[in-house]
């Protein structure tokens, strides 16, 4: 059930910073990437989108290494690449190049541009990426909460001509706890900054614009942990995705909060990272 006219109800299911006071989100996330920043390659700060001046970095994997482009989470309005530094090394580390992406964040930026800046970081790697030594032919995507949510709006048709790109330009795409129906949440706080109405949460749901018989892979997930809401989001999206014709799985993730379930991106061995680095391998 993703439609629920209780805002109490809303914002006990959509406030995950609440839900888990236990877990500094921010202090952890930067403790990690600040302990790896100076040990790996990077081209930093690259301004993919003059409009806005937003910045990527870019994580070199080899000559030819495919490239998976990393979309963090902050409900669209905190965070940044900096901060996301953690699931890069063990990508790196087994042959995949790695793009994390900043976007300016509401309340500076709408939602509408939140996504069109995605998505033209999205065309800047796929025009680009071959002359940092990467392979783009297939840009793999991935991210969390608000960035599961950009991945989905990175899926969606109806916008690629625009950007000059082609219409099956994804391979893996990768949704973790991600938002895919935005209209609940304009009765919770996290609308203060981000000032949906529901014309633009129509606009910028990616379950209300999935493409049919897309090529990318989707894999989508939450933690077993998280509310029944994110769980809902993720089951509703999923569904829609497998009822257009399009091919995925879900990965259970049991026992993981909102905001520990991207540490799993750090290493092998647990389904989240296997998972991607299989369905990425399956695209080479």
């Amino acid at each position: 059930m993703l439609r629920n006219d209780d805002a109490a109800f809303l914002e006990r299911e959509y406030n995950a910073r609440a839900a888990n006071p236990q877990f500094d989100k921010q202090a952890t996330y930067i403790a990690r990437s600040n302990e790896l920043l100076g040990s790996l390659e990077r081209i930093a700060d690259v301004i993919y989108d003059p409009a806005s001046g937003s910045k990527l970095d870019l994580y070199p994997a080899g000559k030819g290494a495919p490239v998976f482009l990393w979309i963090h989470g902050g409900y669209w309005q905190g965070s940044s690449k900096n901060e996301n530094v953690f699931v890069v090394p063990g990508l790196v580390q087994r042959g995949i190049a790695v793009a994390s992406i900043d976007y300016t964040l509401a309340p500076v930026a709408t939602i509408d541009e939140i996504v069109r800046q995605v998505r033209a970081g999205a065309a800047w790697l796929l025009g680009n990426a071959n002359n940092h030594g990467m392979d783009a032919k297939r840009l793999h995507i991935g991210g969390h909460s608000a960035g599961g949510h950009l991945v989905g709006m990175l899926l969606a048709g109806g916008w690629k001509s625009s950007f000059g790109i082609s219409e099956q330009p994804f391979g893996a795409a990768l949704a973790i706890s991600g938002l895919f129906d935005l209209e609940p949440l304009i009765k919770t706080s996290m609308n203060k900054a981000v000032g949906l109405t529901t014309a633009s949460a129509v606009r910028n749901s990616p379950l209300f614009h999935v493409p049919k018989r897309s090529d990318a892979y989707l894999l989508a997930t939450c933690g077993g942990a998280e509310p029944s809401q994110f769980h809902a989001q993720t089951d509703a999206y999923f569904d829609a995705w497998s009822a257009a014709g399009n091919s995925g799985r879900k990965i259970d993730m049991p026992g993981l909060n909102h905001f520990d379930i991207i540490l799993r991106l750090e290493a092998p061995g647990n389904p989240l990272f296997d998972g991607l680095l299989e369905t990425v391998k399956r695209f080479s």
